[in-house]
């Protein structure tokens, strides 16, 4: 079984978007969505430098749009036929339009809300994420605790990411978990999935009142807690209460291997999921497609899965 997935929020570089631009009809498409959300999506994704896509606002949509735009390049989403779809934080958004819950433009709608309200957020307090690589989950989760920050991403592959203040995280550095080997601080411009977002719960609620999702065409697995999500009013309901609830990655994980995943694709910008699931899915085959480059051997692994 194939497993189609998004990145979330720091996946992003500068000038990730050019290559895809020059696919037929790309360009065209990336300027309409820009149109319907007023934000430039073709200069953030080709021209402009790691600060001004860092800001969130600006990155969680241009995450989606990259997403929706790569996926297409694969070929109709039914002719690729994944059997199940999820995404890491924003990139649940992305999975959201695969699976046909929200079409596109309401996809990147949503996101650009969502960017506004969580960049808002983020303002009150200065926060962040940093990432610790190994060490054990049941001692390093307490250790956080201790401090005053929240395992907002729990990825599995021995890696959580703590969220909290910059005083929080300074703490951190200063007294790592016992086993682990480093913390990371990550390109992101507040401490997201945890309470420091709550009022952006409340404005991407409003939001979601205007949309009409429908229910997944393929399977949704969620990152709440690795659940399969069968209608789309549940699966908007979670959108908006994730942005303060931490991810868990390695529930969507052990959700794959239950489903019998056998491949894995990731999106635009690929590579952080796919890393995680080459440590904690042995035997899946994976790609992530980082440029247009990629694709053939993308289509190639999905060829031989519906096979």
């Amino acid at each position: 079984m194939l497993v189609l997935v998004a990145p979330g929020q720091g996946a992003q570089t500068p000038g990730f978007l050019t290559p895809w631009l020059e696919l037929p009809g790309a360009a065209d498409r990336v300027a309409a969505w820009s149109d319907a959300i007023g934000l430039d999506l073709a200069h953030y994704g080709t021209q402009a430098d790691a600060d001004a896509i860092r800001d969130t606002s600006v990155a969680q949509p241009l995450l989606v749009a990259a997403g929706i735009l790569s996926a297409a390049a694969l070929g109709d989403i039914g002719s690729v036929a994944p059997g199940a779809v999820a995404g890491h934080s924003v990139g649940e958004i992305t999975a959201a339009a695969f699976a046909g819950v929200l079409d596109d433009t309401a996809a990147l709608t949503l996101v650009r809300k969502r960017g506004l309200a969580m960049a808002e957020a983020a303002a009150i307090t200065e926060t962040g994420m940093s990432a610790l690589l190994g060490g054990d989950p049941e001692v390093t989760v307490p250790h956080l605790e201790k401090l005053g920050l929240t395992p907002a991403n729990v990825n599995g592959a021995g890696q959580i990411v703590a969220a909290g203040t910059k005083e929080q995280l300074a703490a951190l550095e200063a007294d790592k978990p016992e086993g682990v080997r480093r913390v990371v601080a990550l390109q992101v411009a507040g401490a997201f999935h945890t309470h420091h977002m709550g009022p952006a719960v409340d404005a991407l609620a409003e939001a979601a009142k205007e949309l009409a999702p429908a229910d997944p065409k393929v399977t949704y697995v969620s990152n709440k807690d690795g659940r399969t999500v069968a209608t789309g009013a549940e699966v908007l309901e979670r959108l908006v209460g994730q942005v303060a609830n931490p991810v868990r990655w390695d529930l969507c994980m052990e959700t794959f291997k239950e489903l019998g995943v056998t491949a894995l694709v990731e999106v635009c910008p690929g590579g952080t999921l796919t890393g995680l699931a080459k440590r904690a899915l042995p035997g899946v085959k994976t790609l992530a497609l980082k440029t247009p480059d990629d694709l053939d051997a993308a289509r190639e692994l999905i060829a031989e899965q519906s096979a």
